[in-house]
């Protein structure tokens, strides 16, 4: 037989050896793999992108490391208790590459990110902290740009940029600017968001249609054109929250889908709630242009980021009006009712596809589309 073989897998490939007469044994060292492996000795692209690499990296690595009963709800802002207030607390960096893509900049990221997670508490942002690690040789007009974008996202989301700190690192050791944000914000009464409140019966809302930041970024990244020019998402959803809160303040979970998309966030909700959660496929809002790109490029845009949509777990009692106040306001035009919570097969996501058959929607190993936020 040949020296070389290919494996089963077409992205891997091994050396099979064996002496005259003796069946050949697989050098399985030799393999490749596109993919990142669960079990890795260094980090690696995917423990940042959101899946299940990044939910080992918190389990096993910084939630022992740190402790704290706060963090251990491991939340998209801490809701906190001080001084008699109920505070919401976030922070997330930003990496994104490039600078500037259509519909934003990592000025605007850094803003609505934050601001996005505090209002999955159902918190409005109040004030913002912003660092910026620069790498040496970035023009410093491109550092006004996104200073003057950040500052312009901040003022729309009504929010402060109240301290921050400037940083910089020799060239070769950054990719021209990273920006890290912090945020604060109060929690109104009543109101308590979390997964754990997720029960059967309780309906899937998503704010609109899904996968437009992803592919904007990979678009420009590479260079791609798709006919029409698909632009970021990217928004404060602050308003938007309020808007459903006013409904009723008993929704029982709020999350943002960015890394890892839809799919992740659903997953993380169902694996901590217990509950199962089913989906109606053909009910789910993807841009057309959004799927012709993901049709071409192999990509499911259930795990493209999103930097502007957000999805609800509401009890049934409370989902018309809320659906109705969602689409009353500019950032849930197109809001759409896509599943359920279920009893059964407690933290799993399957979604119910147009031909009558049912696939497992599975949380990602890593991500599909590195460093897009």
């Amino acid at each position: 037989m040949p020296e070389t073989t290919e494996a089963l897998n077409t992205t891997a490939t091994a050396t099979a050896t064996a002496a005259p007469g003796e069946p050949a044994v697989l050098d399985v060292s030799a393999w490749t793999c596109p993919a990142p492996l669960r079990d890795q000795p260094r980090v690696v692209m995917g423990h940042g992108g959101g899946g299940a690499l990044s939910a080992e990296l918190v389990q096993h690595v910084f939630a022992p490391g740190y402790g704290g009963d706060v963090l251990a709800q491991l939340t998209d802002s801490a809701v906190v208790s001080l001084g008699g207030a109920r505070l919401a607390f976030s922070t997330d960096s930003y990496v994104v590459r490039p600078l500037f893509f259509p519909g934003g900049s990592i000025g605007d990221l850094a803003v609505n990110g934050t601001v996005n997670d505090l209002a999955m508490s159902g918190a409005r942002a109040a004030y913002l902290s912003c660092g910026f690690i620069l790498e040496e040789g970035v023009e410093v007009s491109v550092v006004a740009r996104v200073a003057n974008a950040l500052g312009a996202a901040a003022r729309a989301a009504g929010v402060e940029v109240a301290t921050g700190d400037t940083k910089v690192v020799d060239a070769g050791h950054g990719d021209g600017i990273f920006i890290n944000t912090a945020g604060i914000g109060l929690v109104p009464a009543g109101v308590d968001l979390r997964p754990g409140r997720v029960v059967p019966g309780d309906v899937v809302i998503v704010s609109g249609a899904i996968g437009a930041h992803g592919v904007a970024i990979m678009s420009v990244r590479e260079g791609l054109e798709f006919g029409v020019e698909i632009e970021s998402d990217c928004a404060a959803l602050g308003g938007l929250v309020e808007t459903m809160l006013a409904v009723t303040p008993d929704l029982h979970v709020l999350r943002d889908p960015t890394r890892g998309g839809l799919a992740a966030a659903l997953n993380e909700i169902a694996t901590a709630s217990g509950t199962g959660v089913v989906l109606q496929e053909r009910d789910i809002p993807v841009p057309p242009a959004v799927a012709n790109a993901c049709a071409i490029l192999g990509l499911d845009p259930m795990y493209v980021a999103n930097e502007g949509k957000l999805v609800a777990f509401v009890p049934r009692e409370h989902a018309e009006a809320v659906l109705e106040s969602m689409r009353a306001h500019p950032l849930g035009a197109e809001a759409a009712v896509i599943g359920e919570a279920v009893a059964a097969h407690p933290g799993m996501v399957v979604a119910r596809t147009g031909l009558g058959g049912t696939r497992v929607v599975d949380l990602p190993i890593g991500e599909q589309l590195p460093r897009i936020c």
